[in-house]
């Protein structure tokens, strides 16, 4: 039978997958923001 993977590796890959989700994300929320102060700021 094959043994499960260690968690480390797991939790490297849980890591990477967040960051590859969240990094686009926050720039879009940031560039969002920008927008906005632009539009109804000046």
């Amino acid at each position: 039978m094959s043994e499960p993977a260690p968690e480390r590796s797991r939790t490297g890959l849980m890591v990477f997958a967040w960051l590859w989700v969240a990094l686009p994300f926050a720039y879009g929320v940031y560039e969002l923001f920008r927008k906005v102060v632009q539009l109804f700021g000046g």
